[in-house]
C-alpha cells in the first residue's frame, strides 16, 4: 500500500490542529510520515492526552489518606485496607462506542477496566457501572439500553466477576449519546502489585494475549469528537471483546507477576500498541525498539499504521526480565495464549518501529504522553446562559397535585426511581461468593476473605444537580457516594471518577467542567477521600444537545468489622423510625419537579460539608454501637420515596410503617424535597434513649417519624399505600416498559 502524503490537511483529518501539527514537525525536526502521524494523532487525542483537562485535574487531592500510589501513576488506584491487603479500583467510560454498537461497546468497556485492575497484579472481585440513557418511551433508547445491559452482563458473567452495584438514569439529553461508565475493583497483597513501566536496556518486550486485527482503529480519536450522523459509519472503531480469552489472560498475567518474571506490564486499551509502548517507555525513562513483523495478526495485509493503532481487545504489553522470556512464554502457552517477543527496551528514549524490514517510525516516547510533550490547554470559560432561566424559577407558583397519592405513585414508577431489577437480574452478582450485600441497597458490600473486613463500593452522580449548579452538584455526588458507603457501615477511603462532559471548546461546557473540578476537590479534601484516578470523557453531545454534565463518582469504603454491615430496609415490627438531618424543602432538579411538573429548574440542593461529615461520623458510631437496625439515605424522590423503599427493599419480607412527616409549608414540598445530609434509620425501642443521646452529643437533629409494622405505609394519618402495590410498581415498572416494547 502506498502511504498518503502527510500534510496539514491530512493532520486535520486525524483530529489534530495546525498548531499541534507544527509542534510535531518541530519535535521530529521533519514532517512525520503516515505511521508517525497516526501515532501522534491517537496519543494526542483528548481520550489519551487529557490535553483540555489535565491542568484542572492536577488541582484535585491526588495523594494522602491510605493511597499507596498517587493518581495517574499506575493503571488504577491502590488503597491500603490493612491486613497486608490493598484494593485496586478505577472507573472509565465507553460512551461513544456504546452509542453506535451498544453490546460490544459496553462489553469491551467492562473488559478494558478489568484489565486495568489485573495488570496491577490485583484479582478482580467486583464490577460496578453507571449508565445514562434517553427516555424509555423512545425505541432507540430501549435498543441502546437493552444492548448495553446485555453487553455488561455477558462479559462480566462469562469472565466470572460479580456485578454488585451501579446506577441507571434516564433523561432525553442522553438520547443520542448514552453514558456507559464501567468500574472494577480488585485485591492484591501489599508489595505484590505490578507497574506499567519499561526499563533495563536489552530487556525483552513481549505482546501477549489475543492476535491483532483491524477492529478499533482510531477508537481513541472517535472518542474525542462529537456524536453525529457520521458516527454510525465509525462502527469499525468499536472493538470486539472475548471474555473467555480475558479470563485466560487474567490467570496468566497474575502468574507471571507472582513469579516476579517481569519489569512491567500494561494493557492495550485506547491507542493499542502506540499507547502501551510509549507510556511504558516514558514511565521508565527509556525507549523501545519494536518489530511489528513479530506481532501475531488475524488479518492479512495489515500496515504498520493499522497495527500500531489497532485496539483489538485482550492484549497486554510486557517488559520481561532478561533470561525469563522462556518461562513467560511457557505460562502463556499453558493458558493457550499468544506470547511473542516483538522488541526490546532501549536507553535512547525513542520509540523505534520497524515492519517487514523497513523503518516505519522514530518518535521520542516522552513527547507522546500525558505529562510529557503532549499539548496542555486551558480553555475559555463562560457561565451558561440557561442559568438566567433555571435560577429564576418561582417554586411558589407550582400548582399542588390534586391527588398526592397518585403523584407519589408516578414518582416511584419513574425509571429514575424504580428498582433497576430488570438490569441487575441479568448480572451475576454472587459469583466468587464474596458478595454480602448486592444490588438494591445503598452500597454493595464485598467480603475480604481471611479477614473480618469487607469493602463497601458505590457509584453516584445526579446530572440534573450538576447541570443546575456544577460545583454544588459535584460536591453532592461525592457526598452521596460517601453517605451510601457510610449507611452500609463503611468508612469512605478514596474515590475514582469518570468525568462526562460536552465539547470543551465551548466556553459554557468548560465552565461547567472547571466548576465541577472545584466542587470535587473541595468535597474530597473535606472527607479525606483522595482521587485515585479515573477518566475524562469530553464531546458527549450530538447535533441537538450536550448531555448533562455528569461527573460520576466511584467511592471505596472499608467496613472494619463484618458485624457493622448495615442494610437499607426495615426489619422488625415495632422498631422506631427516625430521620436524621433537617429538611429545607429543596426541589431544584428534583424528580418531583420533573415527573409531576415536567421541569428541570431551580438550583441544586445546598450541601454543608461539615454537617455531612458530622452525619457520617455519627452514623458510623451508631452502627459500631449497634444502635440502629437499618440506614437509608434520602436522595431522589425525597423522604416519602425513601420510606417506601425502606418498606420494600427486602423483596422477600415486605413490611409497612406508620409515620408522620413534618410539613413546613406544603405537603408536596416536604414529602418530595431532596435536601441533602439526611438519613432514615430504624431503632429498637429499648435503644431509643441511647440513640437520641448519642445524636445529641454529636450536635445532630433527629425527629422520630413513627414505627415499623403492618401491611401499609400510612403517612400523616391521611395517605395510605398498600406495600404490596408499591412493591409491584417499584420492581416491575422498567420491566413492563421493556417487555411491552418487545411484544410490539
Amino acid at each position: 500500500m502506498k502511504e498518503p502524503e502527510v500534510n496539514l490537511e491530512l493532520a486535520l483529518e486525524h483530529g489534530l490542529n495546525q498548531e499541534e501539527f507544527e509542534k510535531i514537525c518541530k519535535i521530529l525536526g521533519r514532517t512525520p510520515n503516515y505511521t508517525e502521524l497516526g501515532i501522534f494523532s491517537v496519543m494526542w487525542s483528548e481520550h489519551c492526552s487529557y490535553k483540555n483537562s489535565i491542568a484542572l485535574i492536577k488541582t484535585l487531592p491526588r495523594k494522602g489518606g491510605r493511597l499507596l500510589v498517587g493518581a495517574g501513576e499506575e493503571n488504577a488506584g491502590l488503597v491500603d485496607i490493612g491486613d497486608d491487603y490493598a484494593i485496586a479500583f478505577k472507573i472509565e467510560s465507553h460512551n461513544h462506542p456504546s452509542a453506535v454498537e451498544p453490546y460490544q461497546g459496553a462489553a469491551t468497556g467492562v473488559g478494558g477496566i478489568l484489565r486495568d485492575i489485573f495488570t496491577m497484579g490485583a484479582r478482580p472481585i467486583a464490577s460496578l457501572n453507571s449508565l445514562r440513557f434517553g427516555s424509555l418511551d423512545d425505541a432507540r433508547t430501549r435498543y441502546l439500553f437493552a444492548g448495553v445491559v446485555k453487553g455488561i452482563g455477558d462479559y462480566g458473567n462469562c469472565f466470572g466477576v460479580p456485578t454488585v452495584a451501579g446506577e441507571v438514569y434516564f433523561d432525553k439529553c442522553y438520547r443520542d449519546n448514552p453514558l456507559v461508565n464501567a468500574m472494577a475493583v480488585g485485591i492484591v497483597k501489599k508489595g505484590k502489585s505490578a507497574s506499567a513501566t519499561a526499563k533495563g536496556e536489552g530487556n525483552g518486550v513481549m505482546i501477549v494475549g489475543s492476535s491483532t486485527g483491524r477492529d478499533g482503529i482510531h477508537g481513541a480519536t472517535f472518542a474525542s469528537e462529537e456524536i453525529s450522523e457520521k458516527s454510525e459509519a465509525k462502527r469499525p472503531s468499536v472493538q470486539v471483546g472475548d471474555p473467555f480469552t480475558e479470563k485466560l489472560l487474567l490467570e496468566a498475567t497474575l502468574e507471571i507477576i507472582k513469579e516476579d518474571l517481569i519489569v512491567g506490564i500494561q494493557d492495550m486499551g485506547a491507542a493499542g500498541i502506540s499507547c502501551s509502548t510509549s507510556e511504558m517507555s516514558a514511565k521508565g525513562e527509556s525507549g523501545m525498539k519494536i518489530d511489528l513483523s513479530k506481532v501475531p495478526l488475524r488479518e492479512k495485509g495489515m500496515t504498520a499504521y493499522e497495527i500500531m493503532l489497532s485496539e483489538s481487545q485482550e492484549r497486554m504489553l510486557v517488559a520481561c526480565k532478561k533470561g525469563k522470556e522462556g518461562r513467560v512464554r511457557e505460562i502463556f502457552e499453558k493458558w493457550d495464549l499468544h506470547c511473542e517477543i516483538i522488541g526490546e527496551v532501549t536507553n535512547d528514549k525513542n520509540l523505534t518501529i520497524d515492519y517487514l524490514g523497513e523503518r516505519k517510525a522514530v518518535v521520542p516516547a516522552f513527547d507522546l504522553v500525558l505529562g510529557g510533550g503532549a499539548p496542555v490547554y486551558t480553555r475559555e470559560t463562560k457561565e451558561p446562559e440557561y442559568f438566567k432561566q433555571t435560577r429564576n424559577f418561582d417554586f411558589t407558583r407550582l400548582s399542588q397535585p390534586k391527588d398526592l397519592s397518585e403523584a407519589f405513585e408516578k414518582i416511584i414508577a419513574s425509571p429514575n426511581i424504580a428498582s433497576k431489577k430488570w438490569v441487575y437480574e441479568q448480572y451475576d452478582s454472587m459469583v466468587r461468593t464474596n458478595t454480602i450485600v448486592g444490588p438494591g441497597c445503598d452500597a454493595a458490600v464485598i467480603y475480604i476473605k481471611d479477614t473480618n473486613k469487607a469493602i463497601a463500593v458505590k457509584t453516584d452522580c445526579n446530572g440534573k444537580y450538576v447541570y443546575l449548579n456544577p460545583k454544588e452538584g459535584t460536591k453532592i455526588a461525592v457526598a452521596e457516594s460517601a453517605r451510601n458507603v457510610v449507611c452500609s457501615g463503611g468508612i469512605p477511603l478514596a474515590i475514582t471518577n469518570c468525568l462526562n462532559f460536552g465539547n470543551p471548546y465551548k466556553p459554557e461546557v468548560y465552565w461547567q467542567f472547571k466548576q465541577a473540578i472545584e466542587g470535587m476537590g473541595e468535597a474530597c479534601r473535606f472527607f479525606d477521600t483522595p482521587v485515585t484516578g479515573g477518566n475524562v470523557s469530553f464531546y458527549n453531545e450530538s447535533p441537538d444537545a450536550a448531555v448533562y454534565p455528569t461527573p460520576t463518582i466511584g467511592m471505596l469504603g472499608l467496613v472494619e468489622k463484618l458485624e457493622n454491615i448495615t442494610t437499607s430496609y426495615f426489619k422488625n415490627e415495632g422498631d422506631l423510625i427516625y430521620v436524621i438531618g433537617e429538611d429545607y424543602e429543596e426541589l431544584g432538579g428534583s424528580e418531583y419537579l420533573q415527573i409531576i411538573h415536567d421541569s428541570v429548574a431551580g438550583d441544586s440542593p445546598k450541601l454543608d460539608l461539615k454537617v455531612e461529615k458530622d452525619l457520617h461520623t455519627a452514623l458510623l458510631t451508631l452502627i459500631d454501637n449497634k444502635l440502629i437496625n437499618s440506614a437509608h439515605d434520602i436522595s431522589e424522590g425525597g423522604i416519602l420515596t425513601c420510606l417506601a423503599e425502606c418498606c420494600i427493599l427486602d423483596e422477600e419480607n415486605l413490611i409497612g410503617a406508620e409515620v408522620n412527616i413534618p410539613v413546613k409549608t406544603r405537603e408536596d414540598f416536604s414529602f418530595f424535597s431532596e435536601t441533602q445530609s439526611r438519613v432514615v434509620v430504624s431503632v429498637s425501642q429499648e435503644k431509643c434513649v441511647q440513640f437520641e443521646k448519642l445524636l445529641s452529643e454529636n450536635g445532630l437533629k433527629a425527629i422520630q417519624l413513627g414505627k415499623v409494622g403492618g401491611a401499609d405505609l400510612l403517612v400523616n394519618d391521611k395517605y395510605k399505600f398498600d406495600v404490596m402495590k408499591l412493591a409491584d410498581i417499584y420492581y416491575n415498572s422498567i420491566s413492563r416498559i421493556m417487555n411491552s416494547a418487545e411484544e410490539l
